[in-house]
């Protein structure tokens, strides 16, 4: 997959140091993915939440982050969204943003 952009996850990181290892993990799998169907989401993230708009949720961290990305399943293109602490997600409308 495309991931665009890994400037939010550097950023991010870069406050949450924590959260580097985790997000890099992440970023390495997803480049490296086929996604063509929310289930081959699943398959790999069973934790993950397929919500509408090709949006995804997921949980960095043990749950102690959240990522939010809308995927291009077509284009094979993930767009980062959102990444921020688990209070930050409350806050936000994750099908919007």
């Amino acid at each position: 997959m495309r991931v665009i952009s890994r400037r939010k996850l550097i950023d991010f990181w870069a406050k949450h140091a924590d959260a580097k290892e985790a997000l890099e993990v992440w970023f390495r799998e997803a480049k490296a993915a086929r996604w063509e169907t929310p289930e081959d989401i699943k398959r790999r993230y069973p934790k993950a939440s397929i919500l509408p708009g090709n949006r995804v949720v997921f949980d960095i961290k043990g749950n102690t982050y959240r990522l939010v990305v809308v995927v291009i399943y077509q284009f094979g293109t993930v767009y980062l969204r959102f990444v921020g602490t688990h209070a930050e997600y409350d806050k936000i409308d994750a099908t919007t943003i």
